[in-house]
This record gives structure tokens, sequence and C-alpha cells, in this order.
């Protein structure tokens, strides 16, 4: 029997840049203070037993399991798919038996499925860079059936406290920008729960890809581009994009100015371009959005995620916001580690290597 792993990754809430990432874009999302814990005890068994605080039954696989879609279809509970993809990448050298807890709400839009697979590839033994780290999670979320873009992995394995992560998809260059010490961000569940499978994401990659055979990719387009695309929900599909890569650009640059009206400004705008351009926003987002707009002190206000339900997050003055007066379940988040870097700061002497490879270990 091996040492036990224990790793814990944030979630994240994406200040702004949502559905830009599967589009080689923009966006600036913020690693935040709840996050997903796994603790995993290798064993000499041939087998995977994990068990989490959120579901009545454990999972149970095996190592030696085939990373094949149609196989991993068939498994339930539909969590167990996820699993058995990372066990398929990761190749544990023996079983073990494992433990997941989260302070991270599920469904609520804070990435509470790319913290748990970011703390599942550690907890297996898997490391790396954050980039690495990151790209191993996509493609075990692309595996269990759902094909997700790569700034969640790679938030919740990078971020920095303090900041928010800026990241050019078409190079997945990252850059950290400073969130000023008086702001708060704020984020409020609208309680509708979603899930991507059961939602029309996947029909708005879809969407993007057919956009992009026109112009490009939509994240390096521009509005001429845009302009030249026939079909109406195409055009505006890629209208958004665009937009959404430039107010990315804009929110940064006024945050190293510290212009907050400006970047409170700019999440409003982007939450129209996700309800109608996007059209992923839903009526309790929207009511949630105008409510926390009408506030004073709160610079503004959008739906953050992949939309269809779950959060909105606001910039506000401290102390704004009445947590408990808004009706619904709300936090004050703190921009926080990675888990790259909380392991950088209680590990030393790791080997250099290929600053993009995937090692594991027993």
């Amino acid at each position: 029997m091996g040492l036990a792993r224990r790793i814990t990754a944030p979630g994240r809430v994406n200040l702004i840049g949502d559905h830009t990432d599967y589009n080689l874009g923009l966006a600036l999302p913020v690693a935040i203070d709840l996050g997903t814990t796994v603790e995993f005890t290798p064993t000499d068994s041939s087998r995977v037993n994990l068990y989490s605080t959120l579901y009545p039954v454990g999972i149970n696989l095996p190592v030696d399991l085939p990373l094949d879609p149609v196989v991993l279809g068939q498994l339930e509970p539909p969590w167990s798919r996820l699993v058995a993809a990372m066990i398929g990448l990761v190749h544990p050298e023996t079983g073990g038996i494992g433990r997941i807890e989260t302070t991270l709400p599920i469904g609520a839009g804070l990435s509470s499925s790319a913290a748990f697979m970011v703390a599942l590839a550690g907890a297996l033994g898997a490391s790396g860079t954050p980039r690495g780290i990151a790209r191993l999670v996509q493609q075990a979320e692309t595996f269990s059936g759902v094909p997700v873009g790569i700034m969640d992995p790679l938030v919740c394995a990078g971020g920095r406290a303090g900041h928010g992560l800026l990241i050019d998809f078409a190079t997945l260059d990252t850059e950290d920008v400073p969130i000023p010490a008086d702001v708060e961000l704020v984020v409020a569940d609208s309680g509708v729960r979603r899930s991507l499978r059961a939602t029309p994401y996947a029909s708005r990659v879809a969407e993007c890809e057919a956009a992009a055979v026109i112009t490009g990719p939509l994240g390096q387009a521009d509005e001429a581009d845009v302009a030249g695309i026939r079909d109406p929900d195409l055009r505006r599909r890629a209208r958004h994009v665009v937009s959404e890569c430039d107010r990315v650009r804009r929110v940064a640059a006024a945050l190293a100015d510290d212009d907050l009206p400006t970047v409170g400004a700019l999440l409003v705008e982007s939450h129209r371009s996700l309800a109608t351009d996007f059209e992923v926003s839903t009526p309790e987002l929207d009511a949630l959005v105008a409510r926390l707009c009408s506030i004073d002190g709160v610079y503004g206000a959008r739906l953050t995620g992949a939309g269809f339900g779950g959060c909105v997050v606001a910039l506000t003055r401290p102390g704004a916001v009445d947590l408990d007066g808004l009706g619904t379940r709300a936090w004050r988040l703190v921009p926080s580690d990675g888990t790259c870097a909380r392991e950088e700061a209680t590990v030393s002497g790791a080997p250099d290597g290929n600053p993009e490879a995937v090692g594991v270990g027993g």
C-alpha cells in the first residue's frame, strides 16, 4: 500500500470571456477559495474505489478499463464516466481507495467538474504544468461525452492568489492580472441547476464551428468577418465571440488602471451579449443580474460559466451586497491559488522536464 495523496483544486468564477475558449479567443477567469479535495491511497488492488460526500453510492472501476467512449458512455452513475476516463489517461500502476469532498455547489457554474478532475488527476499520480494538467482534464471530459474547452481546468490548475488569469486560447499563453484589493467578487446562485450534457452547449459549439468555416477561428475574427456570415443564427453566435474577446481585453486594461466603473459596464455588456446573441441566459439569470445592478456599490454583473442556469458574478465595493438579503445562495469569493501553485508552495526539488509533459507516479 502506498502513501495517501491529498490534492485540493479550486473552483473558478469567470469574470469575463464565456464561450471564447473553444473558439481560440480570450477569457479572464479567477480561481476561488471554494474547491474539491480528493484523497487517494494506492493499494495492491487492481480496482479504484471512490466515495463522495455528495453521492450515497460509491464507484468501483478496474484500472485497465479501455479508454473507449462507447464503453465509458454505458457506465453508471454518470460521474463514474469522468473517473474512468481519467484512470484510462493516467494509467495508475495499481488501484486504491479514495474519498472526495467539496465546498463547491454542483451545477452552479463554478467549475465543480474541472476542480474535481484536476484534483483527481493529481490524486491518481499525474503531475505537470498547469497547461499539461488542463489538457489531460480536457481529454478526459471529451472521452466522457462533453467536448469542453480548456479554460476551467487551466485556471483551476494555474490560478494565482489576488489575480485573474488572462488566457489566450490560440496560444495558451497566460498573464496574471491583479484584482484590486478594494473590490469584492460576489457570486449569487440563480437556483437553476444544469448539466452541460442536458443543455444546448454542444449545439453552441457546433454552431461556432460552422461559423468558423466561413471566418476562421472566431476568437481571431473581426466585425467585418462576422458581417459576411449569411445565416442569422451563426452570425449572432460569431458576433458574441468577437465582441466578447474585445471586452476581455478592455476589462484587463481597466483593471490595470483601477477603472472599476468601466469594468462594471463591460460585465453588463457581456451579459447582454450572452443573453441575446448567444442565447445561453435564463429569465432567472437575467432577473438576478438586474437586481444586483440596482444595488448601490455594484459596478456590474453578468452570468458566469456556460449559462443555461448556474450563477451570476458581480464586481462590487466591499460590503455593498447583503448576501442574506438576496434570497438565494451567495458567496464573497477570494481570488486564490490553483492546484499547481499550491503544490509549488509545499513541494520542492521536483525534477525539471518537458514543460508540456504530464507524468504519472505510483
